[in-house]
């Protein structure tokens, strides 16, 4: 706090700089930092090979000490890799935290002024004399708005500077290994894998994130930040094994259904490389929301779990599953869904804290015959609610809003991980839904009025009849009670998977949709977007 020209008192320091400030400087330098990890990979990677070229043509004693010697340079620039992008993490969050702040501050602004208040470049607010005098109360409002805006700046810079100072008192001192016995068992869940984490030095941390990355990438209720470090330091190795998988699927067979399966296979391949280099394209891109990495796996047809802005810190958190045919091929476009609801959340609420989750982490239907089952559905279910437990144990801060979405299957696998073991979440909201696994909304255990759904009018999810349903039209079709039958069914309350959610019976809440089809529901120009925002945000 600082004095300055009247009016200005009370007003914190710092107004010009955050009014000034570039967000996204932050994210540029981060970006930086964790690009230096190719060159570091690279030398780690000549050192590996130098200890090769040693071993044939050189024994006794003078060898071995070389190769110890070469095999801790190379650990000591393996053990940089995850501090590089730590720091990424840091800046990135702390440009996203300043941007926050900074449109909270011009939201803030516009808001005084558009009262008849006018605000100097110090932060000092007074009524402006060209119009109505505003008093008392007004000003009061606008001077706190703008504090809380200085206040989140402030909070971010203190923040990241200390976690920036921990670190590197952290790397000078070196990590510190973990007995094999300290790691949760088998069976944990994520609040005593939470609570494990919790009890680790921060060197201890860091020491399982570079010699364990396949164990800690997978851990729900560890941080975002180490689970993304630690994906992150298998991506190239995940690659590989997909570049292993399409050289053996690349020799031809005789014509016959052996060759016929193999181009199949070798076509999901391909896909899958085109997705997982689309991720990471978006992985290495510095701009915001900084994604995050919370699981990855090539095997099948792949699984990904990405985060938009850190779901630990942020007040508000969606949790997008999709639907039938989804896999790592399109993660990409899935991750783009999820992208417009949170950039429709920043709209509708300047300055809130938000992230986005695409959860992509089970085998989703590939044909209408499997589609037509829920054996998938409820497969998911376990990894679903750990997910989400997962998400309460490491946030940080007051509890976030955490909203699941559904799109199509998706949102049968929402409504059965809900019905069979519980989400730890706020809100559901179902789009394009084909039923999902239960009558009535209170048979999800969701808080009174917290279940929504939208289902366009041209959506053909709508012809999902029960299969007894279908059964009596094609029985009944071309007789006199066909017509009547159709008009019937038109306004029909079951679907496929039970009650259709956005039925007024399903005892949920309806928000609109624009005819816009199967998939249409993030298209900018239709009302669902909106709808799903203001969900998130729990407006």
């Amino acid at each position: 706090m600082s004095g300055g020209p009247a009016g200005a008192a009370d007003v914190p320091v710092g107004y010009a700089q955050l009014w000034r400030a570039d967000p996204g400087a932050w994210s540029t330098a981060g970006t930086a930092w964790r690009n230096l990890a190719g060159p570091v990979r690279q030398r780690a990677d000549a050192l590996t090979a130098r200890i090769g070229a040693l071993r044939p043509g050189w024994s006794g004693a003078a060898s071995a000490a070389a190769q110890r010697r070469i095999g801790e340079l190379r650990t000591g620039l393996t053990d940089v890799l995850p501090a590089l992008v730590e720091v990424d993490q840091v800046l990135a969050e702390l440009g996203a935290r300043l941007g926050a702040a900074k449109a909270r501050l011009g939201a803030e602004v516009a808001r005084a002024e558009s009262g008849g208040l006018r605000v100097d470049r110090t932060g000092a607010v007074r009524p402006d004399p060209a119009r109505v005098a505003q008093t008392g109360p007004a000003v009061v409002h606008a001077r706190a708005g703008i504090r809380g805006a200085l206040t989140l700046a402030g909070a971010a810079d203190r923040e990241a500077a200390g976690r920036l100072a921990e670190l590197t008192t952290a790397a000078v001192r070196g990590w510190v290994s973990v007995p094999p016995a300290w790691r949760p068992g088998p069976g944990a869940g994520p609040a005593e894998v939470s609570r494990w984490w919790a009890g680790l030095s921060a060197a201890e941390r860091r020491w399982l994130v570079g010699r364990e990355p396949d164990r800690i990438g997978r851990l729900d209720g560890l941080p975002a930040a180490a689970r993304d470090q630690a994906n992150r330091l298998l991506l190239g190795d995940r690659r590989e094994q997909l570049l292993v998988r399409r050289l053996a699927l690349r020799h031809p067979l005789p014509a016959g259904p052996l060759e016929a399966s193999r181009l199949v296979r070798l076509a999901a391949v391909e896909a899958s490389l085109r997705g997982l280099d689309g991720l990471t394209e978006r992985l290495a891109t510095g701009g915001a929301p900084r994604a995050y990495l919370l699981g990855l796996d090539p095997a099948g047809d792949g699984r990904a779990v990405v985060a938009l802005g850190n779901p630990d810190r942020a007040s508000s958190v969606l949790t997008y599953v999709p639907g039938m045919t989804s896999d790592l091929a399109d993660a990409p476009a899935e991750l783009g869904r999820a992208a417009r609801v949170l950039q429709r959340c920043a709209a509708l609420g300047p300055g809130e804290e938000a992230a986005a989750v695409l959860w992509l982490d089970y085998d989703a239907p590939d044909f209408l015959t499997e589609a037509a089952g829920t054996r998938q559905a409820e497969d998911a279910g376990p990894a679903l609610h750990r997910f989400q437990e997962g998400l309460r144990a490491a946030h940080e801060g007051p509890p976030a809003r955490q909203t699941v979405l559904g799109h199509s299957y998706g949102s049968l696998v929402v409504g059965a991980a809900a019905r069979d073991h519980g989400l730890g979440a706020d809100a559901l909201v179902f789009v394009g839904s084909p039923g999902v696994g239960v009558d009535h909304a209170a048979d999800l255990r969701m808080p009174a009025g917290e279940v929504w759904s939208s289902t366009a009018p041209d959506d053909v999810i709508r012809l999902a009849r029960p299969p007894d349903e279908l059964a009596r039209r094609a029985l009944l079709a071309g007789t006199p009670l066909g017509p009547a039958l159709a008009v019937l069914d038109g306004h029909g309350e079951r679907l496929w998977f039970g009650a259709d959610p956005s039925a007024p019976g399903f005892g949920g809440r309806r928000f609109p949709s624009a005819p816009h089809g199967h998939t249409g529901y993030w298209d900018p120009d239709n009302p669902a977007l909106d709808g799903m925002a203001r969900i998130v945000l729990g407006r």
